[in-house]
């Protein structure tokens, strides 16, 4: 049977594993924040316009418009994008609406850091409005921090009954 002191002392060595295996995690994938974007007709705009809106992302993203259409247009120019700090302020609120849409076109909301990409479309007809979201992860080395991590943890839980008990 273990001592009380060798209970105290088994229990602080796995409490520094788990914080070092945290450290370990924020450095490999940094501070991060993505969302998937959601995109709507905006009805309050003076023309026909799409607003595109997604609730964290950190660090600050990119935001670029696509039309099914109109391959290779360059929507910058007819487009306005804001990023809004959040109440945490660490994560920002992303919205991005895009002027001067036709209907019977499919247009794409593309949000992009250096973790991950998300991309939000609109199909818009006279007679419906389709929607689809996807995201995507981009940093590769997160994925091999995260499983490392777990690797390390799960190799070293079933020693510590063995080492309390010696």
């Amino acid at each position: 049977m273990a001592s009380p002191g060798q209970v105290i002392f088994w229990s602080i060595i796995s409490i520094i594993i788990v914080l070092a295996g945290a450290i370990a995690l924020i450095i490999g994938f940094g501070i991060s924040a993505f969302s998937i974007p959601e995109v709507n007709v905006d009805y309050n705009a003076s023309s026909e316009s799409l607003r595109c809106e997604a609730p964290r992302w950190f660090p600050q993203p990119t935001v670029v418009w696509a039309s099914q259409v109109d391959k290779g247009a360059n929507f910058s120019e007819v487009s306005n994008t804001s990023f809004e700090l959040n109440s945490e302020n660490v994560t920002m609120k992303v919205v991005s609406v895009l002027y001067n849409v036709t209907t019977n076109n499919t247009y794409s909301c593309m949000i992009e850091n250096n973790i991950a990409k998300a991309t939000g479309d609109i199909k818009v007809t006279d007679s419906e409005i389709k929607r689809r979201s996807h995201l995507q992860l981009l940093n590769s080395k997160a994925s091999l921090c995260v499983s490392s991590f777990s690797a390390i943890i799960w190799g070293l839980l079933p020693l510590c009954p063995h080492l309390m008990l010696k």
